[in-house]
């Protein structure tokens, strides 16, 4: 299965309560820390919700 880079490049500071907490679930803590999740419906859901704060790239 095809894994996504995801690297967050905007401070959530400021930002909708709900997307904070969605960049923390998908295990992003810093500015520019990229992690490595699968390519599934429930991760392209969550990239979409925040997507205004990250970066991705097909792994």
């Amino acid at each position: 299965m095809a894994n996504l880079k995801i690297t967050l490049v905007k401070s959530t500071i400021g930002a909708v309560p709900k997307h904070k907490k969605t960049v923390q679930a998908m295990g992003l803590r810093k500015l520019n820390k990229t992690v490595e999740l699968p390519d599934n419906a429930a991760t392209r859901g969550m990239i979409n919700q925040v997507r205004h704060l990250v970066k991705v790239e097909e792994a």
